[in-house]
């Protein structure tokens, strides 16, 4: 992989534009998960070191193009790290288009590029645009980096110099260490509410797994296969394709479940057997028995891939499998990496951080790099650094 990275670039007096991954949950003006932050700040802190003129650009959640929407401004994200980095000059800007009168160690924060109409289209005027606000584009965003978009691919045709952050360089080799030549045995535990939609993941990470394991919506799907699962979520349509991969590979289902009659968080769990489980009753976690024969096997494992919560983690009373299986990776010696939205809230939930060997910012570019795929953003990189040869 040939490609500029930043930390080899002379920073000194140029202004960086740093393209980051900010899109964390925020509830009634509150971050309530700050995992995508702080893997961002040791890139900011490189540029600081170095006498740039900084420049952070993110994404927040899904806002109409082209509509402020105060839910999904960044300027919560900017008050934090105005918070943090108590020492330097930190700025927002919600008119930065046309330019930013910048000046060396100072920290503009750029409101959501979202909000900028023809970012999700990758809009050639809008890429030449966030290109003439820079000396320096910095690609540091991995949870994006599957995006053909106007702030991590479309920039990259019209800046001077276009390169990774030590971020997105972390992911790639952690990711590889994953996937290229693990210790074994590997096992990975895919969760998530729908199987189309991890489908091929699921087909790729059978291939290279010695165990997969299925939670959620996903393991209903298989679960499916043979059994009635009254009004629990699963996909009709893609049974036939779950059979197929539960027949070649070896892919545990759980045994039993925690079911409850309402999708509530009030509502109170019951244990059943999943040969037992009624038509108004729905599966929202593992039961006991699931939950112990997956930790004996997680207990084993030399590398552990994990994507996505087992079950409704959001309502008490259906946590424990989630909760039982997070600990058992967080108490493993295997290298064990994590990515996901959800898994990184799960992670916050159960103050597991520290003992994860990687936690990926990345959801669907965590899932595409596993697959095999070669993420847009690192074309983009490989082709900038082909055009300057």
């Amino acid at each position: 992989m040939n490609i500029k990275k930043m930390v080899d670039l002379d920073l000194n007096n140029k202004k960086v534009l740093i393209r980051v991954d900010l899109n964390v949950p925020i509830e009634d003006g509150k971050i309530t998960s700050d995992a995508r932050i702080i893997a961002t700040l040791p890139t900011i802190e490189l540029a600081i070191k170095n006498n740039a003129k900084i420049m952070i650009m993110s994404h927040l959640g899904r806002p109409q193009e082209g509509i402020y929407t105060k839910k999904y401004s960044l300027f919560p994200i900017f008050q934090y790290l105005k918070n943090y980095f108590k020492k330097e000059k930190i700025y927002f800007s919600n008119d930065y288009l046309n330019g930013i009168d910048i000046n060396p160690g100072e920290i503009y924060i750029l409101e959501n590029v979202r909000f900028n109409c023809g970012e999700l289209k990758n809009d050639h005027k809008l890429s030449k645009q966030y290109a003439n606000l820079c000396d320096i584009f910095v690609m540091d965003a991995f949870g994006s980096a599957h995006r053909i978009q106007a702030s991590t691919y479309g920039i990259g045709n019209f800046v001077k110099i276009a390169c990774a952050g030590p971020l997105l360089i972390s992911e790639i080799n952690s990711l590889k260490k994953a996937i290229k030549n693990p210790q074994r045995p590997l096992i990975s535990i895919i969760g998530g509410s729908k199987v189309s939609t991890k489908f091929n993941i699921l087909n790729k990470i059978s291939q290279i797994s010695d165990t997969v394991i299925v939670g959620g919506g996903i393991a209903n799907t298989f679960l499916a296969i043979n059994n009635k699962i009254g009004k629990s979520l699963y996909e009709k349509n893609f049974i036939l394709k779950a059979k197929k991969l539960y027949d070649k590979y070896n892919i545990i289902v759980p045994i039993d479940s925690r079911v409850g009659k309402n999708f509530s968080h009030k509502e109170k769990a019951v244990i059943k057997l999943i040969s037992n489980i009624k038509d108004n009753e729905e599966i929202m976690d593992f039961g006991d028995k699931t939950i112990q024969k997956i930790t004996d096997i997680i207990k084993k494992a030399k590398t552990i891939i994990w994507n996505g919560p087992v079950g409704v983690f959001e309502f008490k009373h259906f946590r424990i499998g989630t909760e039982m299986i997070a600990k058992a990776i967080s108490d493993s010696n295997a290298f064990s990496i994590a990515g996901g939205g959800d898994t990184l809230s799960v992670i916050d939930m159960f103050n597991i951080k520290n003992n994860i060997s990687y936690i990926s910012t990345g959801g669907g570019a965590f899932l595409e790099f596993i697959e095999g795929k070669k993420l847009p953003s690192i074309q983009m990189l490989e082709n900038h650094f082909q055009n300057q040869l």
